[in-house]
């Protein structure tokens, strides 16, 4: 999402003479939040994707099915501009390398989904299924078809829905999935036949990652944690909370509490949500010795310009925040959405006597991916137009808000939402008491969230297809 919506910015804000390449393994975009209709059976894989290069060509932008193995910020002893190796992945030229020349350079791998992190986690050789691409969620929908029709023979099925390891983030993801799950297995007339379980990592529901929201109305604050639980109560969905899964067994979740408990949770379906972790990239310098430690964090993303220094949690703050997500010493390296390295987490740090992290990791997609894709095509357009030293843009997620609606159901008269804003993303509690502004930070539950889901998914399609007007709708 970041890097697309880096991409199509960049064609509208530079002149004819400058080349945009885009290198990405795959040849579909996938507008990802809507996988999670895909995943109960709501909506065919085709509405959530479509492909690249037919958009690519028509804005002129060079597309290469590729992936990055390699940044060389310096270039090599050949030519001193900055490079990115690649090796092909598109049919007829898969596994041929190529060193490709940049002078602006925004790193938007995305995530590397490990679920090898968790023995046994995944659909591909594990257990579980997944809603992290379309073609996962394809076959999530049909393991929980399977299910339904068990249930409608009289047998009952235990649902397990949540993250499979103890440092995930994407909380909202499986939330939102926990409650389509619900509104499926109502619709068939099976819910009573099913123990539907919430398995997370988060110490306390509402929590997200963002550790938790106060939500005012009518002068009357709450918090995101009760407000959160009166879903799971209404919906009778029963929530696990800090845990770490260990290993997954055929029909077993195995899992650490964070009061540093063993437990086994018998299955009949389960999707669980792998951890996140940088695309393995490595750094070499002009000489071409190895950089990459001082690029990327131990995670695997880009440093960038944020506070790293190891500190309590209490010491840090939101100015430890990027804000132009360029790499320390390099003014035309970027990195945006989940592929930068977060200074720390927003959630509190949490262990188990044990020693186990139990955790969620900050989220940053969505609508922040979007902000900071077109911040840094800000940035890399003035600095064209300008020269290098023209004052870059900024966004900072201390100052900038977002929203998450967890729509069930998929048309205009049937569906319901529970929408939830925040203002900032990371808390300042330098300026609000509760550490976002209680005019943007909001949690409402209704049929017009549901239609604001639904309005999303297709102005954002035809916004990521550049269709007539793509750059006047709203990251």
């Amino acid at each position: 999402m970041s890097g697309h919506t880096a991409a199509l910015h960049l064609t509208r804000l530079l002149g004819k003479g400058d080349t945009i390449t885009v290198v990405s393994p795959n040849s579909n975009w996938n507008w990802i939040p809507s996988n999670i209709w895909v995943g109960v059976g709501k909506m065919k894989k085709k509405s959530v994707v479509f492909p690249l290069a037919p958009v690519y060509r028509r804005k002129g932008i060079k597309f290469l099915q590729a992936k990055a193995v390699a940044i060389r910020p310096d270039g090599d002893l050949d030519d001193p501009r900055g490079a990115v190796d690649i090796v092909h992945t598109g049919a007829g030229q898969q596994g041929k390398e190529e060193r490709v020349r940049f002078d602006y350079l925004i790193n938007a791998t995305g995530p590397q989904l490990k679920f090898g992190a968790t023995e046994g986690l995944g659909p591909d050789g594990g257990h579980t299924v997944s809603v992290c691409t379309a073609d996962h969620a394809v076959e999530a929908a049909r393991s929980l078809a399977e299910a339904i029709e068990v249930m409608r023979g009289g047998v009952p099925q235990t649902l397990v829905v949540g993250m499979g390891h103890g440092t995930c983030t994407c909380e909202g993801a499986a939330f939102e999935y926990v409650f389509n799950v619900d509104h499926e297995l109502r619709e068939a007339g099976v819910r009573d036949l099913a123990r539907l379980i919430y398995l997370t990592n988060e110490a306390a529901l509402g929590d997200f990652g963002v550790g938790g929201m106060t939500f005012e109305e009518r002068g009357f604050q709450t918090s995101s944690e009760l407000w959160t639980a009166s879903l799971f109560r209404e919906r009778n969905v029963e929530a696990i909370l800090g845990a770490h899964v260990e290993r997954v067994e055929p029909g077993v979740v195995n899992y650490e509490t964070l009061d540093g408990e063993h437990h086994s949770l018998p299955f009949d379906f389960a999707m669980l949500l792998p951890p996140f972790g940088g695309v393995p990239l490595k750094a070499y310098d002009r000489a071409g010795q190895d950089i990459t430690e001082r690029m990327f964090a131990p995670s695997g993303f880009m440093k960038v310009d944020a506070d790293y220094g190891a500190k309590p949690f209490e010491e840090w703050s939101a100015a430890d925040w990027p804000e132009t997500y360029l790499a320390p010493g390099y003014p035309n390296i970027f990195a945006v959405g989940i592929a930068f390295a977060p200074p720390h987490q927003i959630s509190r740090p949490r262990t188990s006597p044990n020693g186990t992290p139990i955790a969620p990791a900050p989220p940053r997609t969505g609508m922040p991916s979007g902000v900071m894709g077109k911040t840094a095509a800000l940035t890399i357009a003035d600095r064209i137009r300008r020269g290098p030293d023209a004052h870059p843009h900024t966004a900072s997620m201390a100052r900038m808000g977002a929203a998450c609606v967890a729509s069930v159901g998929s048309s205009l008269r049937e569906g319901s939402a529970a929408s939830m804003t925040m203002m900032p993303v990371v808390p300042d509690y330098s300026r609000y008491v509760t550490g976002r502004d209680l005019k943007g930070t909001k949690g409402e539950v209704g049929l017009s969230g549901h239609w604001v889901k639904l309005m999303l998914h297709y102005l954002f399609i035809h916004k990521a297809k550049a269709r007539f007007g793509w750059h006047l709708i709203p990251e």
